[in-house]
């Protein structure tokens, strides 16, 4: 995925990628449309339209620059394929802008995003087992502000966790840059309700400002939301997704071993590009849980 996300210029032949992998083509696409839930050809045209969508909105190249630098051979192309995709042209997209006010560095920051997590959307995703990782963690107590976000709340087993992460992200992540919110942040995912077999969870994007009045307050399940501000027990879990309920568990018994008090649902932050980093043991997780 790094080699293809990174070269949005070339029309890189799926054979040159098989070669690259040391596969065959019908093995590469077989192995690639499993792990990513589209095929090689879906995720090149998706990442070079999120970039093209980002670059739109944060630059002032010409639409025909923008779309030959995205890996389109044409204006025409560029525009059916771009109108597909967000439900309008380029140059309207471009007009419309980011529905709520931006200053240059969230701009920045927003294509920065975009760059890093589109190519690896699909891929953010936590088991929940119940596998032991025999990690220490060293936990803190931090001060946070309010983050907007948007979030899908689901009920799910405890066993389809991953699965529903895996679904969702995707979606608010097409939404925000369909709707013109700037991102601003790491994936989430929030847990509202823990229980034995069921949980309600939602996974999440965080945006700079707000949806504002151009973007109802819930579409296609998408919400509006926020993380709370205030204190929270934090602590970075390095590994994989599957081990995570350790973190959770640690940060429980810290919390009341200082005398203090869960107050709020807990979340974690997905800081770890899969994408970049494919052993599961190079990833790295921030969980937060509010406390009074």
């Amino acid at each position: 995925m790094a080699l293809s996300a990174a070269r949005l210029e070339d029309d890189v032949a799926l054979s040159a990628l098989a070669e690259h992998a040391g596969l065959s083509p019908f093995q590469l696409h077989r192995v690639f449309t499993a792990a990513a839930g589209e095929t090689p050809k879906q995720f090149s045209q998706r990442v070079r339209l999120s970039q093209a969508a980002a670059l739109l909105l944060t630059g002032r190249q010409p639409v025909l620059g923008i779309a030959l630098a995205c890996g389109f051979r044409s204006h025409e192309v560029f525009t059916r394929a771009f109108r597909r995709h967000f439900g309008m042209a380029p140059s309207v997209y471009r007009a419309r802008g980011f529905v709520t006010p931006v200053d240059a560095r969230e701009a920045e920051v927003h294509r920065a995003i975009v760059r890093r997590i589109a190519p690896c959307i699909r891929l953010f995703h936590t088991a929940h087992l119940s596998s032991r990782s025999d990690m220490s963690y060293e936990i803190m107590k931090k001060e946070l502000t309010v983050q907007p976000v948007l979030v899908v709340r689901r009920r799910v087993k405890r066993s389809d966790i991953a699965a529903t992460i895996g679904a969702v992200l995707p979606g608010i992540f097409q939404y925000a840059q369909q709707r013109g919110l700037a991102l601003s942040g790491h994936p989430f995912t929030r847990y509202v309700e823990l229980g034995p077999g069921m949980v309600t969870m939602e996974p999440g994007m965080r945006i700079s400002g707000g949806a504002g009045s151009a973007s109802p307050a819930s579409v296609e399940g998408v919400v509006e939301d926020t993380l709370p501000g205030g204190s929270v027990a934090s602590t970075i879990h390095a590994g994989p997704y599957e081990t995570l309920s350790e973190a959770y568990a640690a940060l429980e018994i810290w919390i009341e071993s200082k005398g203090l008090r869960p107050a709020g649902a807990p979340w974690e932050a997905y800081v770890t590009d899969p994408a970049e980093h494919p052993d599961p043991k190079d990833w790295r997780t921030e969980v937060f849980w509010p406390v009074k």
